[in-house]
Formats: C-alpha cells, sequence, structure tokens
C-alpha cells in the first residue's frame, strides 16, 4: 500500500469507529431520529471518502501492474472495476 494513502485510511478508518461509537451512544440514549439519521448519512460520506482512498491506492498499485501484464490479468482488472463500482452482477 502506498504510505500516504496507508495513514489517510488509517486515520479516516479511526474517525468512522467514533462517529459509529457515536452512533450507538445516540440509539442506546433514544434521541431525536433525524439527529441519529444526520450522523448515519455523515458515516456513509466518511465511508465513501475512505473507498476513493482505497480505490485510488488500487488503481496506482494493482490495476496499473494489471494492464501492464495484459490477457487473463487485464480482464481480471477489469472486473475488479466494475466490481467496485457496482457494475458487475457478481
Amino acid at each position: 500500500m502506498i504510505e500516504d494513502i496507508k495513514k489517510r485510511a488509517l486515520h479516516r478508518a479511526s474517525i468512522l469507529e467514533g462517529q459509529l461509537r457515536g452512533v450507538t451512544r445516540m440509539i442506546e440514549g433514544e434521541e431525536y431520529c433525524m439527529d441519529i439519521i444526520t450522523q448515519s448519512r455523515a458515516i456513509q460520506r466518511s465511508l465513501e471518502s475512505l473507498n476513493r482512498l482505497l480505490l485510488e491506492n488500487h488503481l496506482r498499485t494493482h490495476v496499473s501492474h494489471m494492464f501492464d501484464e495484459g490477457g487473463p490479468q487485464r480482464d481480471q482488472a477489469v472486473e475488479e472495476l466494475l466490481k467496485a463500482f457496482d457494475f458487475n452482477s457478481k
């Protein structure tokens, strides 16, 4: 994994852990539903941010190499990208 991306991904994962603990406390405390939903949506945005970092790493490392290899490796890279973007029915 590219060191800078790894550092940023770990930081975002740590933030997500805190956000999830906060939502759990909100549910346990029976807080206002719309406040919980707002926090849940923030978690979804944080997950998307983490996914972008992970995808960037995958593209810069594995996918570029797989395309250079060609043949079955390139086909696998295409399948993985389709899966990452939910375009693959598998």
